[in-house]
């Protein structure tokens, strides 16, 4: 949805995966702007807004995320936005388109705050980040924010880390005025960005187990606590490969996963989802920024003796050129079992994440990994590659 709105993507209809006319056209009946109000497990009934009774043999949730709000004033004014869903976007485009917005604020720094910074400033806005935290996107290394940081601030983009919001009034010389506890910021357009949390309001009122992680508690067939009622996407759970955990992770590739197989599971298919390693990318104007796996915190809480490094590398061969990619990889410290890694550099980091991944998925060690074969070409990677040279460092210092 960022590329859409910074005209990447022109056409919004891209974006649909299927119409209403298709979902018919296959025997599937879509009730649009229509609120589920309750649901009676047992007598197997949905209540509509309307006061109409839906009679279910299997329910399957889909109810997704909420976009978090801060407790402050002034979120409901006109130009203050949400990016959760594609209408969100076909919004902000819209506003964007006619009322020749100059200045933006963005408030968070998690993934869709950062793709925002580099669709905004595309469109010429002179942007502001607010931050409360030191660094963006907190999970990823402290020596890789401070490339981000670079990053934005190579692209215009201002970065305010450690300040707290006090909210939004109207504006004097622009529309909107953010109240920080650095002062005031003016502002065209304001994007809250402060996260996200699983909707799990119908599951509680249905008594269904929620998990630890706030979210709808699954197994490895999508099922929920209740009979006959199953749970995907961003409001369920799903089991890390790598913490032997559950956990909540809502990201736009499992979801899809867990509704393919719940479909084949209550279409007499039986099967169950392996679980995730938990990869994930992000594009912040020349950088690629990847990850998978664990980071320190979550492997000491997962039981682990964790033991990492950065190690800088080349994402190509040396006498091609210099393409400067950083690859901190994560080990526990007595079995040296890879537990997560990530990348970043103007080209590579994604793939060398997606190679990792499946050493993960595949339980490698750093051994295993620093003599992995893969692939060799001068345009593409060394002899030795990034990774193998970061697993061997690693594997050195256990």
């Amino acid at each position: 949805m960022p590329y859409y709105i910074g005209d990447v993507i022109r056409d919004e209809g891209t974006l649909i995966a299927r119409t209403p006319e298709k979902f018919r056209e296959a025997g599937i009946e879509v009730r649009l702007e229509s609120t589920v109000t309750a649901i009676d497990v047992t007598q197997g009934r949905v209540r509509l807004t309307n006061g109409e009774l839906l009679p279910y043999d299997v329910l399957v949730l889909a109810t997704g995320a909420e976009s978090r709000l801060p407790a402050w004033p002034g979120f409901d004014l006109p130009g203050v936005f949400l990016l959760k869903n594609l209408a969100d976007a076909i919004r902000i485009k819209a506003h964007l388109n006619r009322s020749a917005c100059r200045k933006a604020v963005v408030i968070g720094a998690g993934f869709i705050g950062m793709e925002m910074c580099e669709a905004l400033r595309e469109r010429g806005m002179e942007t502001t980040v607010i931050h409360r935290g030191e660094r963006p996107v907190a999970r990823w290394d402290a020596e890789f924010a401070r490339e981000i940081v670079a990053a934005l601030e190579r692209n215009g983009v201002a970065f305010l880390a450690g300040t707290e919001l006090r909210g939004i009034e109207a504006g004097t010389s622009c529309p909107l005025k953010v109240m920080t506890s650095r002062g005031p910021i003016e502002a065209d357009l304001v994007l809250v960005a402060v996260g996200i949390a699983p909707n799990v309001l119908l599951a509680r009122d249905m008594g269904l187990r929620i998990g630890a992680t706030g979210a709808i508690g699954v197994d490895a067939q999508q099922r929920t606590s209740a009979p006959n009622v199953y749970a995907v996407g961003d409001c369920c759970e799903v089991y890390h490969r790598v913490s032997s955990r559950w956990a909540y992770l809502p990201l736009g590739d499992t979801a899809n996963k867990q509704g393919r197989l719940a479909g084949r599971i209550i279409g007499g298919r039986p099967a169950a989802h392996p679980g995730v390693v938990g990869a994930q990318s992000f594009k912040i104007f020349e950088l690629e920024t990847a990850a998978t796996g664990l980071n320190e915190a979550e492997a000491l809480q997962a039981g682990f003796d964790p033991i990492g490094d950065v190690y800088w590398g080349n994402a190509i061969a040396g006498y091609f050129g210099k393409r400067k990619l950083g690859l901190k990889l994560l080990a526990d410290r007595a079995s040296g079992k890879l537990l997560g890694a990530q990348a970043i550099g103007e080209t590579g980091a994604v793939g060398r994440i997606n190679t990792l991944s499946a050493a993960l998925w595949s339980e490698l060690t750093l051994d295993e990994i620093g003599w992995l074969d893969l692939a060799y070409a001068p345009p593409f990677g060394g002899a030795w590659d990034v990774i193998h040279r970061a697993a061997q460092r690693l594997q050195r210092k256990r």
